[in-house]
């Protein structure tokens, strides 16, 4: 067939009118969902389809905030959690499983989001590390995050909103002659979770309802809060308020403190600014890791060399008002009491510690009770004497357990 005899094509349809408003809208808006996507077309995505990008507890475990609330609510001190093991407390100095299921790396990651910031979590994924601290209406809560060969894991500290005074610690009465130090260092020291930062809070809690005074506290992170009450109290937190600790220790120096409390001695260079504070007028408290007042003395001058520990000594003995090494161990009642060993700077321990004579500072102390001195041995069997602990745990904490069962048998 020719194309002169094809027949001629029929007529084009008119385009269809568009439906009235209201009727025959459906058939037009699913071709129009089909060719153009929702949110070109002007129409919100539901959120009952939209996918959270933060991880999901698994079922059976339970949220950051349970954990936290019940930690308070049964007095544990510290909550362990990690990838690949069971939930553990310290209830009173023992660890403790809390009968929840092993924690998997979702609902880890889940109790990150509740607990740190997006920026925080990324500090960690750059570092390993991450030290911060959260604040509740019961509680404030000092966290510590690191990595493990299981996968990540959290530490967390409870530190309870409310101070307790010298004499809800019970501590000795000397403390609060401490505290009424002018100028000088004080320095509180014990291992992990001896009770350190509470006993300082008690102290700095006395001197900021007795003393008008400027008090600095530079800490990693701020555990304790004091509101500003006959003294005025100021708190900074390295990596929040301060980027170097070191930093922070030589800026207090020019905003007119009185006290300055520096969370802990960790090198050389805050020992040395710290030295300076306490010879130029102030009054300086830190924490140390030593078991024993005199041991923190040997830990100090064993930062400097040879040639420089004669003028350090020479620099401590003018500068240390008092050390306090503590620790803590469990009563006979299911609670825990303090024990002290306590150095109080005289002029006859003066003498020995720019001598570098241990053993004699250690007999002064034994005898220096008039002055306040206390050994580690004495406050134990003071405890035991007291009904408040048992022979068996005077011998476990004593630094010297031999001469520990001598004075429990009255041959000392």
């Amino acid at each position: 067939m020719t194309q002169s005899q094809r027949p001629p094509a029929p007529p084009r349809r008119p385009p269809a009118a568009p439906p009235p408003p209201g009727r025959g809208a459906a058939a037009s808006d699913v071709t129009q969902q089909m060719a153009v996507p929702a949110r070109a077309a002007g129409r919100p995505i539901a959120p009952a389809i939209a996918k959270s990008d933060k991880p999901q507890r698994t079922p059976g475990h339970p949220s950051m905030e349970e954990i936290i609330n019940r930690a308070n609510k049964d007095g544990f001190s510290d909550i362990h959690l990690g990838v690949g093991e069971e939930p553990r407390v310290r209830d009173r100095g023992e660890m403790m499983k809390l009968d929840y299921p092993i924690t998997d790396d979702n609902t880890f990651w889940s109790w990150m989001h509740e607990i740190v910031t997006e920026q925080e979590i990324q500090q960690f994924k750059d570092t390993k590390e991450l030290d911060t601290a959260k604040q509740y209406d019961f509680a404030r809560v000092r966290i510590n995050v690191f990595d493990t060969l299981t996968g990540p894991a959290i530490v967390m500290r409870l530190i309870p909103l409310k101070i307790l005074t010298m004499e809800q610690l019970r501590l000795p009465p000397v403390f609060k002659d401490i505290s009424d130090a002018h100028k000088g260092l004080i320095l509180v020291t014990g291992p992990t979770g001896s009770g350190k930062s509470t006993t300082m809070a008690a102290m700095v809690d006395y001197i900021n309802k007795e003393h008008s005074k400027h008090i600095i506290t530079i800490e990693d992170p701020i555990e304790f809060i004091h509101k500003s009450q006959k003294s005025l109290v100021k708190h900074r937190e390295v990596g929040t308020h301060t980027l170097l600790f070191d930093n922070a220790l030589k800026a207090a120096l020019r905003e007119d403190p009185d006290l300055i409390l520096v969370g802990e001695m960790r090198d050389k260079g805050t020992v040395n600014t710290a030295l300076k504070a306490a010879q130029t007028g102030h009054l300086v408290m830190g924490t140390l890791h030593t078991n024993s007042a005199v041991k923190t003395i040997e830990r100090i001058l064993n930062l400097y060399t040879a040639e420089e520990q004669i003028s350090m000594r020479i620099a401590l003995a003018e500068s240390v008002v008092a050390i306090i090494a503590q620790g803590l161990c469990r009563t006979t009642d299911g609670k825990r009491a303090a024990f002290h060993d306590i150095l109080i700077n005289t002029e006859t321990m003066k003498e020995y510690i720019a001598k570098g004579n241990y053993e004699e500072m250690h007999e002064l102390m034994k005898q220096g009770e008039f002055d306040g001195m206390l050994t580690m041995n004495q406050a134990l069997y003071s405890l035991y004497q007291e009904g408040r602990i048992t022979e068996e745990t005077a011998l476990e904490k004593s630094p010297t357990p031999n001469e520990m069962a001598q004075m429990l048998r009255g041959r000392v």
